[in-house]
């Protein structure tokens, strides 16, 4: 896709797309190729996965943990909620309302952190594990999408139990990313 085409496509002028466009290179979510200018999302090689496994394990159960000292009832009736919307989505078999409640469900979580930096670190990994997590969980269907542990990490924030957080946000990430990496492995 091109900077001029998805201006017009936005009905916009090619200005503040070109502005977003340049965040989203610099976070490396998209790249341009310089020879035609086109957008395209980054490869995922198994090495990139790896890395970015890594940051995500490192930053969002620290996120969690940090959080389970400021849980309160309206954050866990919020995350069952998000939760009930997560699961209503699987047994419909719609993958984008997934995602959109996953991502809500730990974006909620990682808020309450009160950790700008690794918090703002966290969205950029976000961006750029997001059209992976996309087109792999697309592929792999809601069938298998259900082994998730949110159930464990509302507990444990229910509790206030930091470490029981930052375990299940860490196996919860670890399930979605070995997806993910059994994808980018049956490659061809």
């Amino acid at each position: 896709m091109s900077l001029r085409g998805l201006a017009v496509e936005l009905g916009v002028s090619p200005m503040p797309v070109r502005d977003a466009v340049r965040r989203l290179v610099a976070e490396r979510a998209l790249e341009i190729n310089p020879a035609n200018k086109r957008l395209s999302v980054p490869s995922l090689t198994a090495a990139r996965l790896e890395q970015l496994e890594q940051a995500r394990l490192w930053i969002e159960p620290e996120l969690a943990a940090r959080a389970a000292g400021r849980a309160d009832d309206a954050l866990i009736k919020a995350l069952q909620g998000m939760d009930a919307k997560l699961d209503a989505a699987l047994a419909a078999g719609d993958v984008a309302a997934y995602m959109a409640a996953n991502h809500a469900f730990h974006f909620a979580i990682y808020e309450r952190a009160e950790a700008e930096v690794l918090l703002s670190m966290a969205a950029g990994l976000w961006l750029q594990i997001g059209p992976f997590m996309r087109v792999v969980f697309g592929r792999v269907g809601s069938d298998n999408l259900v082994a998730d542990h949110h159930a464990e990490a509302v507990a444990a924030l229910k509790a206030r139990d930091a470490e029981a957080a930052r375990r299940a946000i860490a196996a919860d990430l670890s399930e979605g990313m070995e997806k993910m990496r059994a994808a980018v492995e049956a490659r061809p």
